[in-house]
């Protein structure tokens, strides 16, 4: 027996990046929006939580940078690393078209505190904790609400549309029957802490050498590190040994030094299981997947809490007329998929390349030497200003319907140029592999 029903236009399933601002964005647009989280709080180690310039550009266009600015953060203007004693940089945002042209990093939990505070000065929104999905309400094949466990029994969630936001292992996409494709994996990674030496070098983030990569993503006075490895791989570095797995950590990151003896316990590790996949369809009548929950991605680039926002922000603006008027059609639902499926199939097929890319280093257990190839791509000019617009803005930036949208900075010819020699130079190249992929049989890009 169901101890409570609530009513709703919009049931949004997962208090992630993408639920919360998808709820945000509908209660704004005057949408009565019920989002549920099955946690008491967001207060979770190792999520992503990098904020990328296109996620805060948004927040411009929303209004709320300057408030947003005011949690506590780092800025992060480049991204590269050091291939055995080659130093080099991958990707340099500090030439980005924003307002901000720089990654934030900040813990997801206050970004999310952040976002929830916001939505909650809309009436039309409703933040439940505590309220964990367990299936899905269905009638003659169109889905009606939510079924959910709360912290005094149960609840109905009736509403309109609901829209899954709840992950890579998401309820709704299982108790919905969707056809997941897989992509395959080759990695795991193990994130841990680590508190950051005075000897850092500036903008450090990933290290390749002895067969191994370390990313080491600053924050503050310490590192949220993750050391990738061979998938089905832990088992076996547990059973060589904490100090082994610390001798590790200082051969491929010297600098590091005595501050690897923090790790005393494996409690203070943990796997990541890392997955590429997606819906072949992210919807059915009354049910529409987004982020995650539609394309499941590598932490590769960091990029997968930005494009499950860019998910938000189209899904947004698509459904919020529809939504308050009543008219929400499987063919706007398809549009939403249509509208980003693109960019989700692009950044997959990168992701899967840079995973092929490190099986090459994971083939070298010795000293790794730079491959000459990166040594050319790191010094084209506009290479390093095109990895960020893809990494910092994404592929098919989208900007909230109805925003104040402003020119905020102005760019050199010089570097607008070399901006577009560095982007066709990648577009070119990905290009290529995307024909031959798509002449293959098999359906997606591998």
């Amino acid at each position: 027996m169901t101890d409570q029903t609530v009513e709703t236009t919009c049931c949004v399933v997962g208090g992630g990046p993408a639920g919360m601002m998808l709820g945000y964005l509908l209660a704004r647009a005057g949408v009565a929006v019920t989002v549920l989280e099955k946690h008491k709080d967001f207060n979770r180690d190792f999520r992503g939580d990098t904020v990328h310039p296109s996620t805060l550009e948004i927040m411009y266009e929303l209004g709320i940078l300057e408030d947003f600015l005011k949690v506590p953060h780092q800025k992060l203007r480049s991204a590269g690393g050091i291939y055995g004693d080659y130093a080099f940089t991958a990707a340099d945002f500090s030439s980005l078209p924003t307002h901000c042209n720089y990654v934030a990093l900040m813990p997801q939990w206050d970004f999310l505190d952040f976002l929830a505070g916001k939505a909650k000065q809309f009436p039309s929104f409703t933040l439940r904790m505590l309220n964990e999905a367990t299936d899905l309400i269905s009638d003659g094949g169109r889905i009606h609400g939510v079924q959910a466990k709360t912290a005094d029994g149960t609840a109905e969630i009736r509403a309109d549309l609901v829209i899954g936001c709840d992950g890579r292992h998401s309820l709704t996409r299982q108790a919905a029957s969707f056809a997941v494709e897989e992509l395959g994996v080759p990695i795991d990674v193990l994130w841990f802490r680590i508190n950051e030496p005075s000897t850092t070098p500036e903008h450090l983030l990933g290290n390749l050498n002895y067969g191994k990569a370390l990313v080491l993503i600053p924050r503050g006075d310490y590192y949220q590190a993750g050391l990738i490895i061979l998938k089905g791989s832990f088992e076996q570095i547990r059973a060589e040994g904490l100090e082994e797995f610390r001798r590790q950590l200082r051969l491929i990151a010297p600098f590091l030094g005595e501050q690897v003896e923090q790790l005393r316990d494996w409690d203070q590790v943990k796997l990541l299981s890392v997955q590429i996949n997606r819906l072949r369809q992210w919807h059915r009548p009354g049910l529409l997947c987004i982020g995650d929950a539609a394309h499941a991605m590598s932490p590769a680039g960091g990029v997968g809490i930005n494009l499950a926002i860019q998910d938000a922000v189209a899904a947004a603006n698509i459904l919020a007329g529809p939504l308050r008027e009543g008219r929400v059609t499987g063919e706007l639902l398809a549009s939403v998929q249509r509208r980003r499926e693109f960019p989700t199939r692009a950044i997959q097929f990168l992701q899967v390349n840079m995973h092929k890319g490190l099986m090459t280093v994971f083939r070298n257990p010795g000293p790794a030497k730079a491959p000459w190839q990166l040594k050319v791509m790191a010094n084209i000019p506009g290479v390093q200003h095109g990895m960020a617009r893809v990494l910092g803005m994404g592929i098919r930036q989208e900007h909230v319907a109805g925003a104040r949208k402003q020119s905020c900075c102005n760019i050199s010819l010089l570097k607008k140029v070399a901006i577009g020699a560095g982007l066709a130079l990648a577009g070119a190249v990905i290009a290529g592999r995307l024909i031959r992929a798509c002449r293959k049989p098999s359906y997606g890009w591998r």
